[in-house]
């Protein structure tokens, strides 16, 4: 099960790399953006991004837990 520890804690890291990244984004169309539409249409090109970031990272962890709780 040691193994199930380090894939859940490798795909926890993917996921705050994607979260980290958005997060840069987000800041960089607010800094560029004076259009307020502009920076709703980047926004919402990120949000799907996201939130599939945080659900990779909720995995990953839920994984590293299984794989204590079975060793």
């Amino acid at each position: 099960m040691e193994m199930l520890i380090w894939i859940g804690t490798a795909v926890t890291l993917v996921g705050l790399v994607l979260l980290i990244w958005c997060i840069r984004e987000v800041a960089k169309a607010k800094r560029a953006s004076n259009d307020e539409e502009a920076l709703r249409v980047r926004l919402q090109s990120v949000l799907p991004i996201n939130l599939g970031a945080l659900g990779l990272s909720a995995m990953g962890l839920m994984l590293v837990v299984l794989g204590i709780v079975f060793s």
